[in-house]
């Protein structure tokens, strides 16, 4: 398995479309959320969005943090601050964070409050864009934000079609726009990093080649973490690992298969299912079972 044999082609129509209707709705708001997953900061930032954001002010969220190595969190939110741009940790599923946001707000928008009132607006609407890419939570979000279910949640990438406003209590109004992605990517790692995370579709890259290049940088940087998960023993890892007859990408393959023996993952004919394998490691990452793990650590 290589990653240098997968072909990537994901952007459908509607996303171009997508994109256009974000750079006429700026014109509507005065600041815009992007929202981030706290895994992978840099590979679930939309590089098309940022340059037609420009010079908006902008707040960052980094949603799924606590699926996130805690002290790259940390490290995360002193990066993006040191860029003047405010940055918040948030779990949309449990609301933490959620708090903090809308006092972010008010506090980037208070000049422009002041001077509204100056001339005699006073309880001005602060509208807000919120942006990201598919699968990072965004419905989840607003929901939390507003108190209520005001945007549809789904699970498949791109669920959230229809431009909506969002009425929240202190004179806030929340856009929220389609995810979309971009319309080429040169850089693998980061069409990775999207598919470990389920951005991408199941479709676009296969399982197997995405759970090998997930493993294999877990045995590279939270070696621990899927010892512990699968049971697995040290000694056996160092002796796959240590192999000088194995390539590099066989003894990955090896310790998938070990990872079968102790999950199971075996036909009646005593074969290791790496089909199966490959959705046990991609579901386990994806639902925090591998414990707090960041792809893109801070430089």
């Amino acid at each position: 398995m290589s990653k240098n044999k997968m072909n990537i082609n994901w952007f459908p129509g509607h996303m171009a479309k997508t994109l256009r209707q974000i750079e006429a709705d700026l014109k509507l708001v005065d600041l815009v959320i992007e929202l981030l997953d706290a895994r992978i900061p840099i590979s679930s930032q939309n590089p098309e969005t940022k340059k037609i954001v420009g010079n908006k002010k902008r707040i960052v969220i980094l949603n799924k943090a606590d699926l996130a190595d805690e002290k790259e969190n940390i490290k995360w939110v002193n990066k993006f601050e040191s860029q003047n741009i405010p940055a918040i940790l948030c779990n949309s599923n449990t609301g933490e964070g959620i708090q903090k946001i809308t006092g972010r707000i008010e506090k980037l928008m208070e000049e422009e409050k002041q001077k509204a009132e100056a001339k005699g607006r006073v309880g001005k609407t602060i509208r807000v864009m919120i942006i990201g890419v598919p699968n990072v939570g965004k419905s989840s979000l607003i929901n939390r934000m507003a108190q209520k279910t005001s945007a549809q949640v789904g699970n498949k990438p791109g669920v959230t079609k229809q431009k909506q406003w969002i009425r929240l209590s202190n004179n806030i109004e929340l856009l929220d726009t389609p995810g979309v992605l971009w319309p080429r990517l040169d850089n693998q790692n980061v069409a990775l990093n999207l598919a470990y995370t389920g951005t991408i579709k199941n479709e676009v890259l296969d399982d197997q080649e995405v759970a090998y290049n997930l493993l294999k940088y877990l045995i590279e940087e939270y070696r621990q973490n899927v010892i512990e998960r699968y049971s697995l023993k040290d000694d056996v890892i160092e002796a796959i690992l240590s192999n000088s007859e194995l390539e590099e990408n066989e003894k990955i393959v090896e310790i998938m298969n070990y990872i079968g023996e102790k999950r199971g993952a075996i036909t009646k004919g005593n074969n290791i299912v790496l089909e199966k394998v490959s959705r046990i490691i991609l579901d386990d990452f994806r639902s925090g079972n591998l414990g707090k793990i960041t792809l893109e650590k801070v430089n």
